[in-house]
């Protein structure tokens, strides 16, 4: 993780030594990184390219759900999540209010409070989000956003120690990326 790490902020020093003015037209390519799952000891990291005000995102994370969000009698729960999401900003230039939607999978696991078994599960969902962003010098970026998955496919109720966890139909979701592009 360290390396992503030192290859994002290296990648960020030659954006910025060649100082690209982005206009509309213009491709683009760029990477993000996500503070909520590093925040619960996981990791996040995006890359996109993208042409006028639309872009492509595929994206990977690792998401240690804190107890607080996982259901009564529940611990444990560990997403990796894969997406390919195709996102369309109002305002040119990678700036502002933008909307975004696509396909989602998760593997899964997860303990009862006994913590006796581990149980692993799959899930396929929809994703919808809206963020903005707002721009720090010429090529960095900071995004709040908000999202709502839905499940469409894959197992719902997962039996775990005698218990049965089902995962919600609809899984909310905020964070704040930091992202670059070139």
């Amino acid at each position: 993780m360290k390396n992503v790490t030192l290859y994002l902020l290296l990648l960020a020093c030659v954006g910025l030594c060649r100082g690209q003015k982005v206009e509309e037209n213009t491709f683009n390519v760029g990477f993000e990184l996500d503070a909520l799952p590093y925040l619960t000891g996981g990791y996040f990291i995006a890359g996109w390219v993208g042409q006028d005000r639309w872009r492509c995102r595929i994206l990977t994370a690792n998401v240690n759900k804190p107890d607080w969000s996982t259901p009564e009698g529940f611990t444990k729960h560990h997403i990796s999540a894969y997406a390919a999401v195709i996102d369309v900003f109002l305002k040119p230039g990678w700036r502002g209010w933008w909307i975004g939607a696509g396909p989602v999978y998760w593997r899964s696991r997860i303990q009862s409070d006994a913590r006796i078994q581990t149980a692993h599960f799959n899930n396929f969902l929809l994703n919808g989000s809206l963020g903005y962003n707002l721009k720090l010098g010429k090529q960095f970026y900071l995004s709040p956003w908000a999202g709502l998955s839905m499940r469409i496919a894959g197992d719902q109720d997962v039996p775990v120690d005698q218990q049965l966890f089902t995962l919600p139909l609809f899984n909310p979701e905020a964070s704040l990326k930091l992202g670059i592009y070139f």
